[in-house]
């Protein structure tokens, strides 16, 4: 196999990897959560009294975040205890605030 051909599967293969986050991000709510997320930890309390997700809706997004690998959690006391695991994550959210919310 050629020293091209295996760039060529390295690309492709982080262009899946891309795209998966992108579609991750492309939810609304679960994008605010990552932008919330991406300033310090937060309870999930305190996620859903920030944006005014309703908890179902909020549980439901912040599993997917979780099975996608972007959060992980942490137990403290009875609070669960959300933060953002994935550094590619954190620099795409980066990209986003500076060209959308740095006004």
């Amino acid at each position: 196999m050629s020293v091209a051909s295996l760039e060529l599967e390295h690309m492709q293969g982080a262009a899946q990897e891309a795209c998966k986050l992108m579609k991750v991000l492309s939810n609304p709510d679960r994008l605010m959560i990552l932008c919330q997320l991406s300033q310090g930890e937060l309870r999930v309390g305190e996620i859903e009294q920030i944006l005014g997700i309703g908890q179902p809706t909020l549980s439901q997004q912040l599993t997917v975040l979780r099975e996608e690998g972007l959060v992980e959690t942490r137990r403290e006391g009875k609070s669960i205890i959300y933060q953002v695991k994935s550094p590619q994550a954190l620099a795409v959210m980066g990209t986003l605030y500076e060209q959308y919310c740095n006004a």
